[in-house]
């Protein structure tokens, strides 16, 4: 196709759109997540998981203590509630998700696919919203975390206090620019991460359980307060189940999971279509996962909950967003407590560049291909820019405080797995499997409750996440608005008729009529070519050929163009089309033939009844609308050249 030419760029501008590529079309993502480069080729499932872990793993550096305030005493009890609805609800969707999307697309792709026209693709930019707020929350809570780690060291403490806004905005600051230099995901550097931390937290572990287990009168003062506090088993269950959205946080991770699948070796025999190694060894990474990740859950709740008094873990308090890390130091001394403090802060930071490369790999896999992002929006540097500039709004409206963040990220979890929990329950009832669909429609279920009581109790998500997508709503119909009359036809196909019409009119002057197909009779074509005629004043020996677009889906944006010939009435030849847009299709056509047979070609219309305004949107939204002047603004944005640029006429 044909495109504009411009100026060469400047050399920041050429910096800036370094490796630009469409990165929504099939095989050409080239995102932090993209599958690698040999198709078959990845890591060991075990390694991958610490990539994911990275994210999921770290969130011990803060969910005791968030527990702890929630649920006080209960936070034990509250986190086994936890953990049976990990293992019993997101596992198994996740396990799902993975059958069903094994290329990384995760449950958004699944529900993608349910929906079409602009309601489905509204859906997709809703759900797009969640996501954003799920891992840009990520990034700013992450380092408001690692920066709490640092502030209440004890050697640290009386220099850097009152300073954490600052420390969390410089971190926010430094995983920007590691991903404007050009980050390489080092799966390596998570495993060592994962294990350096991982083992750090079973020493604290094993040593508050020690603690625990020596000073008998500690188990006996927790129970006796429980007892005292809420009477009975069954009250403190019910109470716990109360309590639980608040302990959200903890399910993170399981969409990351997905998102990491492309590196996933699986087997030899693999392939794209049928991946059953990758999606084999993917469930053991996520299953993997859930359980060390339980084990630690339920053991760091209980040390921390028995072992802290209640008020140190209020904000301000030494064990405020640090639960772990005030352990360490309290029961292994500062010296290992600062190794602790180091390891901690380090996966912190690292969970955020996993969010990072999460959202680099999740926008350009839709925006792009709705035609709802600018162009430049499909490099990586200026969408790091843009994301690095929202998390430090973000961490300066919560002022780098953890707890307040809280809300806001458990919301964008939630939503994310309720919404891979609908997927799955949709896609067992396709398969016929009624088990698995009442099965994960009561999974469905909790979720859609834990989020709706998560919703009420910290709005503040919710609200959060309406901003998010309000703002890619916005951006996204504005960009489509700006594309509107770019070329975004991506490939042109003749078949067999279709061709020998093209090489049959080469030998003189190409001219083509646009005609709206409707009862295709004699008579239509007939009447047709006498109007236009008499509209252009046009000699009767002059020939033409039909061509008529049919609109699929007008809000797809980018699509491939298949053009086919028929002879109707052994007398009219036509030219059949399909595309999302009338005039893109008329466009592309006229292009091609133009660059096949090397004349400039005709085509033909009549004007179209209505306002021009109403006719826009129709064209906007439904592909259609005032075809002629809109066919000849996309030539004249393609083809900057006049005398190379086909001719729109008009009677």
């Amino acid at each position: 196709m044909a495109t504009t030419e411009h100026p060469p760029p400047s050399r920041l501008r050429t910096w800036m759109l370094q490796g630009l590529s469409d990165m929504g079309r099939s095989g050409g993502h080239t995102g932090p997540h993209a599958a690698p480069e040999a198709p078959h080729k990845g890591q060991p499932w075990y390694r991958v998981m610490c990539l994911t872990g990275v994210d999921y793993f770290s969130t011990l550096g803060y969910q005791p203590g968030i527990a702890a305030l929630a649920a006080g005493l209960l936070s034990p009890v509250a986190t086994i509630v936890l953990v049976m609805v990990t293992l019993a609800g997101a596992l198994p969707v996740y396990r799902r998700v993975a059958e069903e999307s094994p290329h990384g697309e995760g449950s958004i792709s699944m529900l993608e696919r349910l929906l079409s026209f602009w309601q489905g693709k509204l859906f997709v930019l809703t759900l797009l919203g969640f996501a954003a707020t799920d891992f840009l929350i990520t990034i700013t809570l992450s380092a408001a975390d690692a920066s709490t780690h640092l502030v209440e060291n004890p050697h640290l403490t009386s220099t850097l206090h009152d300073k954490q806004l600052l420390i969390t905005l410089i971190l926010v600051a430094l995983l920007g620019a590691v991903f404007l230099k050009g980050f390489l995901e080092a799966i390596g550097v998570a495993v060592a991460l994962v294990g350096v931390y991982l083992t750090l937290n079973v020493v604290v572990v094993v040593v508050g359980m020690w603690h625990v287990a020596t000073a008998g009168h500690v188990i006996t003062d927790w129970s006796s307060a429980l007892t005292a506090e809420h009477g009975n088993v069954f009250a403190m269950v019910g109470v716990a189940l109360l309590v639980f959205p608040k302990l959200a946080l903890g399910l993170s991770g399981f969409e990351t999971g997905v998102a990491v699948m492309p590196h996933v070796k699986g087997d030899d025999v693999d392939t794209e279509e049928q991946p059953r190694g990758r999606i084999r060894d993917t469930k053991k990474l996520l299953t993997t996962a859930a359980l060390i990740m339980s084990v630690f859950l339920i053991a760091t709740s209980f040390i921390t909950t028995l072992l802290i008094p209640e008020k140190d873990f209020e904000s301000g308090g030494p064990a405020n967003g640090r639960a772990l890390a005030y352990l360490a130091h309290e029961y292994l001394g500062n010296a290992f407590g600062t190794v602790y403090d180091v390891s901690t802060i380090a996966i912190l930071w690292f969970a955020g560049a996993s969010a990072m490369a999460g959202l680099l790999n999740l926008m350009p896999r839709y925006l792009p291909r709705y035609g709802m992002a600018p162009h430049w929006a499909r490099a990586v540097r200026p969408m790091v820019i843009v994301f690095t500039l929202i998390g430090f709004l973000v961490t300066w409206i919560f002022d780098a405080d953890v707890d307040a963040q809280g809300g806001a990220y458990a919301t964008g979890v939630l939503v994310l797995i309720s919404s891979a929990a609908i997927a799955v329950t949709i896609a067992a009832r396709k398969a016929g499997q009624r088990g698995w669909t009442i099965g994960f429609a009561v999974i469905s279920a909790v979720f859609l409750y834990v989020t709706v009581a998560n919703v009420i109790e910290r709005p503040d998500g919710v609200k959060i996440g309406a901003c998010f997508i309000a703002g890619i709503i916005l951006v996204s119909l504005l960009s489509r608005l700006a594309r509107a009359f770019e070329l975004r036809v991506t490939s042109v196909t003749l078949d067999a008729m279709a061709e020998r019409f093209i090489r049959d009119m080469a030998s003189r002057r190409i001219r083509f009529i646009a005609n709206e197909p409707d009862q295709r009779d004699k008579a239509e074509y007939r009447d047709k070519i006498e109007q236009i005629r008499a509209d252009n004043d046009m000699p009767e020996q002059e020939d033409f050929v039909f061509v008529e677009v049919t609109v699929t889906d007008p809000s797809e944006f980018e699509s491939g163009l298949t053009v086919r010939g028929e002879v109707l009435h052994n007398r009219y030849r036509v030219l059949t089309l399909e595309s999302s847009s009338v005039s893109n299709a008329l466009a592309a056509l006229l292009l091609h033939v133009r660059d096949r047979t090397g004349c400039v070609p005709h085509i033909y219309f009549e004007w179209t009844e209505g306002g021009p305004f109403a006719n826009f949107l129709r064209f906007f939204l439904f592909g259609q609308g005032e075809v002629a002047p809109v066919t000849r603004e996309v030539l004249r944005e393609a083809e900057p050249d006049r005398a190379r640029r086909p001719r729109v006429h008009t009677g």
